[in-house]
């Protein structure tokens, strides 16, 4: 009998401690998926190991889907949001720079995300991307200020760039310069780089579980 309430009382803290487990799904990319990495290398991974030295209660779920444009994050945010997921991580819109796409469909598709999270009542990190200079200054002026309104439009967290951990706020990332931090393809960081950039977004993500406990 003894044995029995024992387990039983092991049982419930458990249930107890997994309530309090904030559940996280990144949205992304590439970027977010850990191309060209191995998995424990990837940005999730780091980003878990990140939050539990820093004692959060957190799980995260990686829904990266390498070569994915806001287009595709936005046709499947409904099935990422399942029930037990409590906020999400919004990383979309490179693939869409790397193929010149309209930024009025990028802010639409991201859009979409924004209202599907605040349908299910999911808070958002969202994290900008910056255009290149090389579509004009007219298509960066448009990219650029994309994330910044959404966030403030639907009340989302916002963090300027994925690669605040590797360049100033405001710079344009420059593959020579940051040769030691990226792949050979000058794009994706690599695993020195990821931990760089998780030491970056890693505060902000913690700004993300409070708000949900706040929320609770």
């Amino acid at each position: 009998m003894m044995r029995k309430a024992l387990m039983g009382i092991l049982m419930m803290c458990a249930g107890m401690a997994q309530a309090d487990e904030v559940v996280i799904a990144a949205l992304g990319d590439s970027l977010t998926q850990g191309y060209g990495l191995p998995q424990a290398d990837g940005f999730v991974p780091q980003l878990q190991n990140w939050l539990d030295g820093q004692g959060a209660e957190a799980r995260l779920i990686n829904a990266g889907v390498s070569g994915d444009t806001t287009a595709g994050g936005l046709a499947r945010v409904g099935w990422t949001l399942e029930p037990e997921v409590d906020a999400m991580i919004v990383t979309l819109g490179g693939n869409d720079l790397l193929r010149g796409l309209d930024p009025t469909q990028a802010r639409n598709n991201i859009e979409g995300i924004l209202k599907a999270a605040q349908a299910a009542d999911v808070d958002v990190l969202l994290i900008g991307m910056q255009a290149p200079g090389n579509f004009g200054a007219e298509y960066k002026a448009e990219f650029d200020k994309i994330y910044p309104e959404l966030a403030e439009a639907y009340g989302a967290l916002y963090l300027e760039s994925f690669f605040v951990g590797l360049v100033e706020e405001g710079a344009q990332i420059d593959p020579v310069a940051l040769r030691d931090w990226l792949q050979a393809d000058g794009i994706h960081p690599n695993a020195k780089g990821v931990t760089r950039i998780v030491e970056g977004v890693g505060p902000r993500v913690l700004d993300l579980i409070d708000a949900v406990k706040l929320g609770d």
